[in-house]
């Protein structure tokens, strides 16, 4: 059984990682969408609300799975049982820091392995930045995130007094 791991922030998950989501769930017999919790960063959702949000979109895809993690991505990996990590790839800038970190895990631990997929064309300027950008702004979030995650978005928008009023 091939078993791999998506891992990131997914704050908020976009169409983007929807893209990475539904092609390596076709390539592995069960895809573990790994949800990081990074006390460095600041977060616009909680770990929890994040998870909530994917498991949503993520729901009629019967391989996939999501699970909060914290530390290293390779310890994640093995608690998983993971023998593979997926990454996504926009643009070369994404390549130079996402190859340091592959062969960083593979000195860590060199049984696992590191895919990458670069993400198809029309999602290749997307980022979460970018869609937390827009809602601040009550821009349209149609095109960037499944409608169940433009809601959340909205919500907590409003709620953080941001400059959609």
């Amino acid at each position: 059984m091939l078993r791999a791991i998506y891992p990131g922030s997914f704050d908020p998950v976009t169409y983007g990682h929807m893209d990475i989501i539904i092609r390596s769930s076709k390539i592995v017999d069960e895809l573990i969408v790994g949800v990081l919790c990074n006390k460095a960063k600041m977060p616009l959702f909680s770990v929890e609300e994040r998870v909530k949000m994917l498991e949503e979109v993520t729901k009629d895809l019967k391989n996939v799975r999501i699970v909060p993690f914290n530390g290293l991505l390779v310890d994640f990996a093995a608690k998983m049982d993971a023998d593979l990590i997926i990454r996504g790839l926009r643009a070369i800038t994404d390549f130079e820091y996402e190859l340091q970190m592959s062969q960083t895990n593979h000195k860590l631990e060199p049984n696992v392995e590191t895919m990458f997929l670069t993400t198809s064309i029309e999602y290749s300027y997307l980022s979460s930045t970018t869609v937390k950008e827009i809602a601040a702004f009550g821009g349209d979030l149609s095109q960037f995130v499944p409608e169940a995650v433009a809601v959340e978005l909205r919500k907590k928008m409003s709620t953080k007094g941001e400059c959609n009023k």
